[in-house]
């Protein structure tokens, strides 16, 4: 069962984007969901690293430019983050604002946040909740080319 919590990020979820504190997050992942051309879903798995919270407004994420998640946001302009932790189940609806920003093989789109869902167990499912997002290993270290080129890509020209 979802409650609309808004069109702008809380407090909390925008902390837990805004890397922050994104070592201890550096082995979470959440599907991102686009649109392809026939108008269905198309996920993707973005990483805490991928993602920035520039303000409860505004989202900036790094992904592959040649990847069909590029094609579908620059076409459609389309992007829910779907965010499963144990604190919470978030759906976040957000709309590509202006051109993506080439940054290599990367591409940074803008998203701008348009509607904040929480999705919570029905009261008859009892004490069933979530226990855990999805996470991978090894974690990447800050230090690595990679990782320091996709937060490089995340802040301004």
């Amino acid at each position: 069962m979802a409650r609309r919590l808004g069109s702008t990020l809380p407090p909390d979820l925008l902390a837990s984007l805004s890397q922050r504190d994104l070592p201890v997050r550096l082995d979470r992942a959440f599907p991102v969901v686009t649109l392809d051309a026939k108008r269905r879903p198309h996920p993707m798995l973005c990483s805490y690293l991928e993602v920035l919270a520039v303000d409860r407004e505004t989202i900036r994420v790094v992904i592959n430019a040649s990847g069909r998640s590029a094609r579908n946001l620059s076409a459609r302009r389309a992007a829910t983050l779907v965010l499963v932790e144990p604190e919470r189940t978030v759906y976040v609806k957000c709309r590509s604002k202006g051109k993506a920003v080439a940054r290599g093989a990367l591409a940074r789109f803008t998203l701008k946040v348009k509607e904040v869902l929480e999705d919570a167990a029905d009261p008859s499912e009892g004490d069933v909740r979530i226990t855990s997002g999805i996470t991978y290993g090894p974690a990447p270290s800050l230090d690595d080319p990679r990782v320091r080129a996709t937060l490089e890509a995340l802040r301004p020209d």
